[in-house]
């Protein structure tokens, strides 16, 4: 197989323990002709540096010492790939056996699609599953509001090159919604779909950022209000500034029965 036909896109950055088993379930993976294009973006704990025994000419670890962030990555990614599709995975996720077959199976019987999830389940720091993210089928369902933002978690997309090629990720790098940005501006010129399996361990925290939280969900709604006021849609950024003051309050709850419970 000289050239695959689906590029693996993996940014790595402090990744640990949860690398090695990352790494073992793209070598694990039903379908075989892929490549795994790794770019590390500054690791300082040497997370790459001890995985001799998963040596296997199909993985290609890329390093200049740099941290970029996980977009401008992507991006260098997406211009090296020589695969026909592209698939996004984290550092310290988990894919499932039969994902890239699955997904390729459903991108090329369904031609008109240009991006496709998977379901997915939450794992704790010890891989133990605590929950699913919520998810939608179809691209009616996923883009049915906006303001809300897109049910397609990032590292289960799977893509065809030449959409990644025309909507690279945003630089500057936004700040932890690089991929509902990329969705937001997407959406209404491709077609999305959602494999219904889930085909992902989404390794979660055991406790809530608050600090991230607030910075992203800022972040997500500058994103927004560009988007909905060029395309003068008003009552959709009225929309999105509900939610977003909505999930800031139940954030700041969150925070306030932790910190009770923790007294």
């Amino acid at each position: 197989m000289s050239k695959p036909l689906i590029t693996v896109a993996m940014p790595v950055f402090n990744a640990g323990k949860y690398l090695r088993p990352a790494l073992l379930s793209i070598i694990n993976q039903t379908y075989t002709n892929w490549e795994l294009v790794i770019i590390d973006d500054g690791s300082s704990d040497g997370c790459l540096d001890n995985l001799s025994e998963l040596k296997d000419s199909r993985i290609k670890v890329l390093r200049d010492g740099k941290n970029k962030g996980i977009a401008p990555r992507l991006n260098e990614i997406i211009g090296l790939a020589k695969g026909e599709f592209i698939a996004r995975m984290d550092n310290d996720d988990i894919a499932h056996p039969q994902r890239f077959e699955l997904q390729l199976a459903k991108l090329q019987s369904q031609q008109e699609l240009d991006l496709v999830s998977t379901r997915a389940f939450t794992i704790d720091k010890n891989s133990e599953v605590v929950g699913e993210l919520p998810f939608n089928l179809t691209h009616q369902a996923i883009c049915a509001k906006p303001w809300l933002g897109f049910y397609m978690a990032h590292p289960t997309w799977m893509g065809r090159a030449d959409w990644f090629k025309k909507h690279l990720y945003a630089d500057p790098n936004p700040y932890f919604c690089e991929d509902q940005e990329l969705l937001l501006r997407s959406f209404a010129k491709s077609q999305f779909a959602t494999v219904n399996q889930v085909l992902l361990s989404y390794r979660v925290a055991n406790s809530i950022n608050f600090k991230k939280l607030v910075k992203t969900r800022v972040a997500l709604l500058k994103y927004q209000f560009k988007y909905f006021n060029a395309h003068r849609q008003y009552f959709f950024l009225s929309l999105a500034i509900i939610v977003f003051i909505c999930r800031i309050v139940k954030a700041v709850l969150l925070k306030l029965s932790s910190l009770n419970k923790g007294s």
